[in-house]
């Protein structure tokens, strides 16, 4: 049986987008494969080489992304609540080190970004802060040392 994988709807739109595209690249890259085959030669020919390349890459791609969309659970990030840091919520961290203020939207896998300020339940940072509530302190060893931390705020989500 397979795990299901918490994921918003955000991410499972973005999923289905590039899986979308790369359907489309994957059609073209064989049309080019095909026009670099009728020229003879395979062994010297680089757009063949190079389109059967990447054609593979696709495929894979392609593979692992029906992966994770069939194992996709996706949930509403706006309806969560808010009782307790779960996924999709945003929760607010004191770095009782620094003192700064930190906050992180609790998300999977497959939407899990640092950038955006979002990490995944099952990294140690978010996997520590899964089930608490607001008053709530961990620490947890981090590559860069002990991170001790107070939960001072958790919140919905304005994204799905």
């Amino acid at each position: 049986m397979l795990d299901l994988v918490p994921t918003s709807q955000t991410g499972f739109n973005k999923l289905k987008e590039e899986l979308k595209q790369l359907e489309k690249e994957l059609a073209e890259v064989r049309e080019r494969v095909a026009e670099a085959r009728e020229q003879g030669d395979l062994k010297e020919n680089g757009a063949y080489i190079y389109g059967r390349e990447r054609q593979g890459f696709i495929q894979g791609r392609l593979g692992e992304l029906r992966g994770k969309i069939n194992r996709s659970d996706i949930v509403d990030c706006t309806k969560v609540k808010c009782d307790r840091a779960v996924f999709g919520t945003v929760v607010s961290l004191l770095d009782l080190n620094t003192q700064e203020k930190e906050t992180y939207q609790l998300l999977g896998p497959n939407d899990a970004d640092i950038d955006t300020g979002s990490i995944s339940i099952l990294s140690p940072v978010g996997g520590a802060i899964l089930g608490l509530s607001v008053g709530d302190k961990a620490s947890i060893t981090i590559p860069r040392g002990e991170y001790h931390f107070e939960v001072i705020d958790i919140a919905k989500s304005k994204i799905q």
